[in-house]
């Protein structure tokens, strides 16, 4: 096997064993998944506040459980990876966490109150498939939010070419360009699952990020914008039994 210039195998394009040879990094601020971090603290601010006591929040493929500490109070946190080298990690952390398939989750229809997954469908040949998972989990009224990098040659360009070459950018090959979403695709699939979605934006925030690289703080911040056509987040409320659909 090939390997790169500090002894890390050179894996094919989204190989989800990068994340295998890079679990160690999940936490570190400063280490290839320092963007990762900011992700998981803008989906914390986007989560509402539990609407009963013991709401349940899964967090589908959760990898090393960054949301966690980004979650509102009063939720029971609830992570699912594939692989056992995120949960572990997730555990080490204080999250709980289970081996599982986004495809096919190990867990009844309608059980959750929040179902979040983030960086995750870029990953996948089927996005379609897996946001059917989501919402089917996904209780009448619950929240799905849901994050992704867009398929457009801008994408490519910012989240690749660029963005694996910068500090706090996403590690050598972790993307590939042809599995990014196609955003009309994915509003057609969350309301088939009964959720419709509003999409927004989010990009470095600018400040944030020099200080960042100046340390003169831990992480970065990712701060909405207008523009879809890079990274995307999709936000949708699951429609309660008996409601009309319009």
């Amino acid at each position: 096997m090939l390997r790169g210039p500090r002894g890390a195998p050179v894996r094919p394009r989204s190989a989800q064993e990068q994340y295998d040879d890079l679990a160690h990094l999940w936490w570190e601020p400063r280490g290839r998944f320092a963007m990762l971090q900011w992700l998981a603290a803008a989906r914390g601010a986007q989560l509402p506040p539990p609407r009963r006591p013991g709401a349940l929040l899964l967090d589908v493929a959760c990898g090393g459980g960054l949301l966690g500490p980004h979650v509102p109070s009063g939720y029971r946190y609830l992570g699912v990876d594939l692989l056992p080298s995120a949960v572990a990690v997730a555990r080490a952390h204080g999250m709980t966490a289970v081996l599982g398939d986004a495809r096919a989750l190990p867990l009844p229809d309608a059980c959750a109150d929040v179902v979040v997954a983030g960086e995750l469908l870029e990953h996948v040949p089927d996005p379609a498939a897996v946001v059917a998972e989501a919402c089917r989990v996904l209780a009448p009224g619950g929240t799905l939010l849901l994050d992704s990098v867009a398929a457009t040659r801008l994408a490519r360009l910012i989240a690749i070419t660029i963005g694996e070459r910068v500090p706090g950018g996403p590690p050598p090959r972790l993307h590939d360009h042809r599995l990014f979403v196609d955003r009309d695709a994915l509003v057609r699939a969350c309301a088939a699952g009964g959720v419709p979605v509003r999409l927004r934006g989010l990009r470095p925030s600018v400040p944030g990020y020099l200080a960042w690289l100046l340390r003169l703080r831990p992480r970065g911040r990712l701060v909405p914008t207008r523009i879809t056509a890079v990274l995307f987040t999709a936000v949708g409320v699951k429609a309660r039994r008996g409601a009309r659909r319009r």
